[in-house]
């Protein structure tokens, strides 16, 4: 039996005072929105509340699926970096990029680069070439986890993703090399992979290339953030239906409709040749301050070859 814990778009807070030279950029409108309604809605209690719970609850592993800042300021990824060191080792989470870590351009060292421990891969596959930092492979008894990066700069007002040709022409050796040597496959990724997921302006732009290797080599699981919401859905693969979960981001009371913070408990087993896989949610109870037990629903794998 293994278990992973998801959480996603943790959007710390407080975003430190930005210099005008930092505002002379997207970051003006970002930090408008902080200041009129975001920072009422990300709280550092809630995911440093979530972060007790999921320690408390022991998983084998942790994906952090992106968004940990907001304006990528270089005190912001400074100040993620200490967080993350305090919820964990690297060997026990894995992080993928988001839209608002990629903010605007910064250099790799001095922005996501500070939480690269946690970017690493540990799986080297021969018959692949050189590539860059994405995907990585991290694997964890039968379990391998696939990191991808859709972080990349955007105009104002656009907060879409990229794979680009380098992690998608990986992709697709990658999960055929897994997948004949039986491991159980995760994706880690940002944006919501299937098409139509997101408006336009907030989705991924090469969606459907990416649901046409996931229906060509098949994946038993993708996780993702970004849309700060709870949803399970469906992709097609030659090998069965692939389960496609968000959820929503760790930082949020509920506001306008929106759910408060919750995070996936995945326990994932192999037997008779078959591999199971249970998922429960654990919800922000805003009165009480804690979280509680959410819903519980066993994924359907029997298909898979």
């Amino acid at each position: 039996m293994f278990t992973l814990a998801h959480l996603s778009d943790l959007h710390l807070a407080p975003i430190p005072r930005p210099s005008l030279r930092e505002l002379a950029t997207k970051r003006f409108f970002g930090h408008l929105s902080w200041r009129g309604r975001r920072r009422h809605i990300h709280c550092r209690h809630v995911v440093d509340l979530m972060a007790e719970d999921i320690r408390r609850h022991t998983p084998d592993h942790v994906a952090l699926t992106g968004d940990l800042v907001n304006l990528a300021l270089r005190r912001e990824f400074d100040n993620a970096a200490q967080w993350l060191k305090r919820f964990g080792p690297p060997e026990w989470i894995s992080v993928v990029p988001g839209n608002h870590d990629a903010y605007v351009s910064a250099p790799y060292d001095e922005g996501v680069g500070l939480w690269a421990d946690y970017m690493r891969g540990d799986l080297a596959l021969e018959s692949l070439p050189e590539q860059g930092r994405f995907p990585f492979v991290r694997v964890r008894r039968n379990i391998a986890l696939i990191g991808l990066s859709t972080a990349a700069p955007t105009a104002p007002f656009i907060a879409s993703g990229r794979l680009g040709s380098v992690q998608t022409d990986a992709l697709g050796k990658i999960l055929s090399i897994l997948r004949e040597r039986g491991f159980f496959r995760i994706i880690l990724i940002h944006h919501p992979p299937a098409p139509g997921m997101n408006p336009k302006r907030r989705g991924l732009v090469d969606a459907k290339r990416l649901a046409a290797i996931v229906e060509q080599d098949g994946v038993e699981l993708i996780v993702h953030g970004h849309t700060h919401r709870g949803s399970v859905k469906q992709l097609r693969s030659r090998y069965g239906r692939v389960h496609v979960v968000g959820v929503p981001s760790a930082s949020a009371v509920a506001h306008g409709g929106r759910p408060g913070a919750a995070w996936n408990r995945y326990i994932i087993r192999r037997g008779k040749g078959l591999w199971r896989c249970t998922m429960s949610t654990r919800t922000y109870d805003e009165t009480n301050d804690r979280f509680v037990a959410g819903e519980s629903v066993e994924f359907d794998l029997s298909t898979r070859q």
